[in-house]
């Protein structure tokens, strides 16, 4: 009865935020989530910030519920991740083969992979380079007594709020909790921290940049932040035409509803990665026996997946329908990660926090200009601002600033920054477990090392990927001319 009541009280601060949302012009302009903003009517309300005087007396035992929500849920949001990659089966690629054309559209195909490689490498320069920055600091902290009691992990909360998000504070508490780390809920605070200044202040340095870029003439299509509709900015659609639908129905109510079959399939991974933990802790199977229960859901999901899509049976998962059921799952671990932050512990690491997000702040913003200036030609600045977005926020805010300066979306920068931010999140997948678990079993020096080798190894991709292009380009023009 606890468990309920406590999510009762979460949803009351959704639809809160909701409510606030709508009426509140500075928090349309900030496009905020309802998630974040009832999130913080909690947290400052509630004991966490007013202890006794409390205006919303939210017991302490469900701060404790809250606290360790993120970490849970985080779990059937992974778990639907695979869901979103197409796995071809035998049939559809043989078909495939089949009507392959050569000639010119091998070249266009071939460039168009260029330009997604390019934008790729670029992602991983950038969310790499977060925790290069944080680390160094880090180790910079402790030499020079800055932090007395800093912990091991400390720096890489920056890179996951600035390009994860709020979401990934769960996932940074997931994964200190599996190692047994007690500053694990500290983390998580500091993630929800940095996640809330990078998302703020990803949007307002983008409308900066995309304002003086539009009196340079960097811009193609810009018809200005302006162009916003309403019913963004309020977070809803009243009008009843436009309302769009929620997914496809590809289960019938008369056996099982679509949105349980949808669910039961994600919980269903997530428990069979809960017992595959369990099976690999009872036989201590070293170094595996340590990875924690997301990274199991996401590989058991892709396993899953993969056997529908080979037996033809990837017709029954509609894709807007998991994401529906995984944005539930966020919204409600970004609501109880505020709620249960802890603002006293924070606050002891408020300078080196405040000195990294400024540092980090800046690299980005430099990196996503001259990086996207630099690599691309035509669209440079349309790419340059989702760069900046997925890498201040998450990857909708890029979505947003892209928006503005291409309202419809008729240049590639779209195409290039949704797979290229899709192949980088496989990449932190696999980069998130294996930096924190050599920053705690082998050090910050070793982490930094690890980091800053991935860093170079995106150099070298973008540099290789970019004098390719060059070259292609080259030979088109001289094919242009024979012709």
């Amino acid at each position: 009865m606890d468990l309920l009541i406590a999510f009762s009280a979460l949803s009351g601060f959704l639809l809160v935020g909701t409510v606030l949302r709508a009426r509140l012009k500075f928090l349309q302009s900030l496009f905020l989530p309802a998630s974040v903003i009832g999130g913080f009517v909690g947290l400052l309300l509630g004991p966490v910030i007013l202890g006794n005087y409390a205006i919303i007396p939210i017991p302490e035992n469900w701060i404790t519920i809250y606290a360790l929500l993120p970490g849970i849920l985080i779990v059937p949001v992974v778990a639907s991740v695979p869901f979103g990659v197409k796995f071809k089966s035998r049939l559809e690629k043989k078909r495939e083969q089949a009507q392959v054309n050569a000639g010119s559209e091998k070249k266009k195909n071939s460039n168009a992979s260029r330009n997604i490689l390019i934008m790729f490498a670029i992602l991983v320069i950038i969310s790499q380079g977060h925790n290069v920055i944080g680390i160094a600091l880090n180790y910079i902290f402790d030499k020079t007594g800055v932090i007395s009691d800093i912990y091991p992990t400390f720096g890489t909360e920056v890179g996951a709020g600035f390009a994860g998000g709020h979401g990934t504070a769960g996932v940074v508490g997931s994964l200190l909790q599996s190692m047994n780390q007690p500053y694990w809920n500290i983390a998580q605070g500091v993630t929800v921290t940095t996640a809330t200044v990078g998302l703020i202040g990803g949007i307002l340095i983008g409308i900066v940049m995309i304002n003086i870029a539009a009196r340079k003439g960097y811009t193609k299509f810009l018809s200005g932040p302006g162009s916003f509709p309403q019913d963004m900015k309020q977070g809803y659609q009243s009008d009843v035409e436009k309302q769009q639908t929620f997914g496809k129905e590809t289960t019938l109510g008369s056996s099982i509803d679509t949105l349980t079959f949808h669910l039961a399939l994600i919980l269903g991974g997530s428990g069979i990665a809960y017992g595959l933990l369990m099976l690999v802790k009872k036989f201590n199977v070293p170094i595996i026996a340590s990875v924690p229960i997301w990274a199991y859901a996401i590989i058991v999901m892709y396993v899953i997946w993969w056997i529908m899509c080979q037996l033809n049976l990837s017709w029954i998962v509609d894709g807007p329908t998991t994401s529906k059921i995984s944005s539930l799952f966020t919204d409600y671990a970004v609501v109880a990660a505020i709620v249960s932050m802890p603002v006293k512990a924070v606050l002891t690491y408020i300078v080196p926090i405040t000195i990294m997000m400024i540092v980090v702040g800046a690299f980005t913003i430099f990196a996503a200009y001259w990086l996207c200036k630099k690599f691309y030609g035509d669209f440079w600045f349309e790419r340059s601002v989702a760069v900046l977005g997925t890498n201040f926020g998450v990857f909708i805010t890029g979505i947003m600033l892209l928006k503005m300066v291409d309202p419809e979306f008729k240049s590639p920068a779209l195409t290039d920054y949704s797979v290229g931010y899709s192949i980088n999140s496989i990449l932190a997948f696999v980069m998130f477990p294996l930096t924190f678990g050599v920053l705690v079993d082998q050090g910050v020096g070793a982490g930094l090392a690890l980091v800053t080798g991935v860093v170079l190894a995106a150099i070298i991709l973008l540099l290789v990927v970019s004098k390719a292009n060059v070259k292609s380009v080259k030979q088109l023009n001289k094919e242009s001319e024979a012709l």
